[in-house]
């Protein structure tokens, strides 16, 4: 696939995922950060998610990728000051926020947020490829299929064997998504960009199979959404 033209065909779809993401959002003039309120309510229960699957006793690295705000490496950093957190973001315009909330943070423990489009290789990334931990949280449903595609080829490389990649969001699966209202959001986010969508976890069992991963396990989560942990197998 040629990533380079894929991203110029995405173009137009990330600046409506952007005010999609930032709609009720608020921003502190005086400190840069953006204020995400689905953010603020799933970090304590993904929290708790990485708190089973995290080894705190041992240094290692995170990978988040698609960080937004940077709500999330924030709030999760302080709970792991062993890990080594690197952000990641592909809109710019969200460097700021994720640096400003880094700053506050009471570990130091997270790195300056890089640039990274998920659908390019990730040689291109300009990270290291010996992470234990990557972190993906909501972008699975909102971004085209090609980003996912790109989310399970890069982790098949960047994860050490045995490294886990946690993914959060609304999902399907074997053809049912219950309850009605992610239907309706599946709904919605289908009329408003065309390739986002609700996947299937069966789906993404093929897709990460192709590159050594496999689904380790499946955690229930608030709002009927799930935290999906996946771990490098090869």
């Amino acid at each position: 696939m040629n990533y380079r033209k894929l991203r110029v065909v995405l173009k137009p779809f990330d600046s409506l995922v952007r005010r999609f993401k930032h709609s009720n959002s608020s921003k502190s003039v005086l400190s840069g950060k953006l204020n995400l309120p689905p953010s603020e309510r799933n970090k304590a229960p993904i929290l708790g998610v990485l708190e089973k699957y995290f080894d705190k006793t041992k240094d290692g690295k995170v990978l988040e990728i698609s960080s937004g705000s940077g709500q999330h490496v924030a709030y999760f950093a302080p709970n792991f000051p062993k890990l080594t957190f690197y952000p990641s973001e592909y809109e710019e315009s969200l460097m700021d926020s994720i640096r400003a909330y880094a700053a506050e943070a009471p570990a130091k423990n997270i790195k300056d947020p890089v640039s990274i489009d998920v659908a390019e290789d990730w040689t291109k990334w300009n990270v290291p490829n010996d992470f234990d931990y990557a972190i993906n949280i909501n972008m699975i449903h909102i971004a085209p299929y090609p980003c996912t595609i790109g989310l399970f080829k890069n982790m098949g490389q960047v994860l050490k064997p045995g490294g886990l990649l946690v993914t959060y969001g609304p999902y399907a699966n074997n053809g049912v998504l219950e309850p009605q209202s992610n239907r309706d959001f599946d709904k919605l986010l289908k009329a408003r960009f065309p390739g986002a969508g609700v996947r299937d976890i069966q789906d993404l069992i093929k897709l990460a199979q192709e590159h050594g991963i496999r689904l380790k396990s499946m955690e229930d989560m608030p709002a009927n959404n799930k935290c999906l942990i996946w771990e490098k197998i090869q």
